[in-house]
């Protein structure tokens, strides 16, 4: 499956920055934490990549937008005309006064998939993709997306939404409109929350070009307002520990490491926000989220203890007993922002990664260090002196503003992580090759099955091998030209029936208690066209070209990109979105700071014990889709030679399930598959 455009993911993360943007910790203090040796002041001056979409107007003029009713046709969704006029009610209510409001995707964690209670930006627009940012003024409201998502919204879009396609010659970003649309002095909000302290930062640098002024709502999301009664309640499911035969490494060994990174960058204590660097750090597991084992939490580890914000009534006695032994203590979620004041209160050195971090906290804390500088300056008290990007030189306190070293070592497989990878993608493919079987008896019988009928069976195949808990995704089926939706969600009532007689891509994945799969198969039940042949053959080559790349040490993802899309360029075609992401070990399914992407931004090296996913594809809107996808290990090559005395790195296929030969023009590439068949055992 296909992942946000880089990481897991921050708010108007339609651009080339979230968690696979990351910068990589290379030398290390302790095995499991590795980091660059970055000044921090010099961390945040090369903070070049953008957080918002940055292509830019190549006219001097403003810029115009189709309205998504001028694309559209045949709209069966409901309009969602009186949840913005709701909204708009609210600007100008005492506390708010706005002018415009901003809807991320994104919870206060900057997750990917978020429980159904955050969904603000799916609630005030309807449209469901899971990358895309909403903009509602006064008498405008419109919302961007990327080129994955464009069928869709174009689908699920009311006529009173602007459809901004990311990314395409001419629109804007959402900076740029709304300093275009809105009067100098307008106000915009945002919740402080939902976005990481740099976004909020370029945002607010972004509309000031305007004299526009960024506003931030601290003690109420206005989308909640309306949402009101109707709105989910947030997720109380229980937390469970993660074995340490799947894990590998006990909680006090990782925390150890994390603490010797503290004490390297003079920080006293580490915040962490990302819900998957939680789960990993303390070996937990929850479901709040869907498709990803997490639970909604936040975590301070100090030089000398460490606290987890967390919903006291998810904790069970065996998970209250294993935090216990690591000495974490338990904190109410709602009182982080509490702690931040305390810590700053008491001169403490915050480590903070404000790519990930929400501007909440990050705000939080430098308001109450500019209180405790303050009182304590003075009187010339302050002993501990850092170096500043400003001046070079600041008294007191003034936070680490660095990558969080966590993000690195856990996409480093241990042993015991990569052998529940391989494990449960065994069982996987056992339950793929049954799916398969039955679903080609099934069409050559005639039996009208819509794409809903197809991807239940497949949960229902997945359901039966041990250790499974959940789809890693909402399960892509799509016939014919919905196979051209990148990120096509087929639903009750409106979705295809699977037609024989056209392309059927299938992209899915699961969760499992030792590992987590995705995987595409694009298949024909009859007789391909000659134009289907040739672009599934161009397909594949890419995805064989990669899969069989032998690299240097220390080569960016971005360098192998070429590799899957160089069969395509020779006859003028390519595809709207990364070749490969992360995939976490029994955690989410898109995880950095690794990726394969045209995204040149992300210079992280790929490295040995990543995983990471090999899949281009190709898609005629209206027409078909194709995608091939296999999990890659990252493992070291016994090359002939080595040539400047480095290592040299290529991939070991955790994927076993086969792809199919019958929409392949003749030549090498079956050859390929001839050879590379993985032998699924019977389970």
């Amino acid at each position: 499956m296909q992942s946000v455009p880089s990481q897991a993911i921050r708010p108007l993360s339609l651009n080339a920055s979230l968690s696979s943007s990351r910068l990589p910790f290379f030398s290390f203090s302790l095995p499991i934490f590795h980091k660059f040796k970055i000044n921090p002041s010099i961390y945040n001056k090369s903070q070049k990549v953008p957080l918002f979409l940055t292509l830019r107007c190549c006219s001097s003029g403003s810029v115009t937008a189709k309205p998504s009713s001028e694309d559209r046709r045949n709209r069966d969704v409901q309009e969602p005309d009186e949840k913005v006029v709701a909204l708009r009610r609210l600007f100008s209510k005492p506390g708010i006064g706005i002018d415009a409001y901003i809807i991320p995707s994104q919870d206060a964690h900057q997750s990917e998939f978020i429980a159904e209670c955050y969904m603000r930006r799916a609630y005030i627009s309807g449209f469901t993709g899971s990358a895309g940012t909403a903009v509602v003024t006064k008498d405008k409201a419109a919302l961007w997306t990327d080129g994955r998502y464009f069928l869709q919204a174009e689908k699920q879009l009311s006529s009173s939404w602007i459809l901004m396609r990311a990314g395409s010659l001419g629109v804007p970003t959402t900076s740029e409109w709304l300093n275009d649309v809105l009067s100098p002095g307008g106000r915009v909000g945002i919740d402080p929350f939902l976005f990481s302290h740099d976004a909020a930062k370029e945002l607010k640098e972004a509309i000031s070009k305007k004299n526009l002024e960024l506003v931030y709502l601290y003690d109420l999301n206005p989308v909640d307002e309306i949402w009101k009664e109707s709105r989910p309640k947030p997720p109380n499911n229980p937390i469970r520990v993660h074995d340490m035969k799947y894990a590998g490494l006990d909680v006090a060994s990782k925390l150890s490491s994390l603490r010797a990174e503290l004490v390297g960058t003079g920080a006293s204590a580490i915040v962490i926000s990302m819900l998957d660097e939680v789960a990993w750090l303390l070996n937990l597991r929850g479901s709040d989220v869907p498709h990803s084992p997490v639970m909604y939490a936040y975590l301070i580890v100090e030089v000398d203890g460490a606290k987890l914000f967390v919903d006291n009534s998810k904790v069970t006695k065996e998970v209250m007993d294993h935090l216990k032994n690591a000495s974490v203590e338990l904190r109410p979620y709602d009182s982080i922002l509490s702690e931040i004041r305390r810590l700053a209160a008491q001169g403490a050195q915050l480590w903070l990664d404000t790519s990930s971090v929400n501007a909440a906290i990050v705000e939080t804390y430098k308001s109450a260090l500019d209180k405790y500088r303050s009182n304590l300056g003075s009187k010339g008290k302050i002993k501990n002196k850092r170096y500043d990007e400003s001046n070079g030189l600041s008294e007191g306190p003034s936070g680490v503003y660095m990558r969080s070293p966590i993000s690195l070592a856990k996409a480093l497989k241990n042993p015991a992580e990569l052998e529940g990878m391989q494990n449960c993608h065994l069982r996987d493919a056992a339950a793929l090759a049954q799916f398969w079987c039955w679903l080609e008896e099934e069409i050559h019988n005639n039996v009208e099955l819509t794409e809903v009928d197809v991807a239940d069976k497949l949960l229902e195949f997945r359901a039966k091998k041990e250790g499974f808990l959940d789809t890693s995704f909402d399960t892509i089926s799509g016939s014919g030209a919905n196979g051209a939706i990148i990120h096509y969600r087929a639903e009750i009532g409106s979705c295809s029936v699977v037609d024989p007689n056209k392309l059927f891509l299938l992209d899915s994945g699961a969760q499992y208690i030792d590992g987590t799969t995705d995987i595409t198969r694009t298949v024909h039940f009859g007789e391909p066209t000659a134009r289907e042949k040739e672009c599934f053959t161009r397909v594949l080559k890419g995805h064989i070209a990669l899969d069989q790349a032998v690299f240097p040490e220390n080569t960016p993802g971005f360098v192998l990109d070429a590799f899957a899309r160089s069969s395509l360029w020779k006859i003028g075609l390519d595809y709207r979105h990364g070749t490969g992401h992360g995939v976490g070990a029994a955690l989410n399914v898109h995880e950095g700071p690794q990726s394969i992407s045209y995204r040149y931004g992300n210079t992280t090296p790929l490295q040995k014990g990543m995983i990471v996913s090999n899949e281009p594809g190709y898609y005629e809107d209206h027409a078909f889709g194709i995608r091939i996808e296999n999990l890659l290990h990252v493992q070291e090559i016994n090359t002939p030679n080595r040539y400047g005395g480095i290592e040299y790195l290529g991939f070991e296929k955790l994927t076993f399930f086969p792809i199919q030969v019958s929409p392949l023009v003749e030549g090498s590439a079956r050859q390929w598959l001839w050879n590379n068949t993985r032998v699924i055992h019977k389970q």
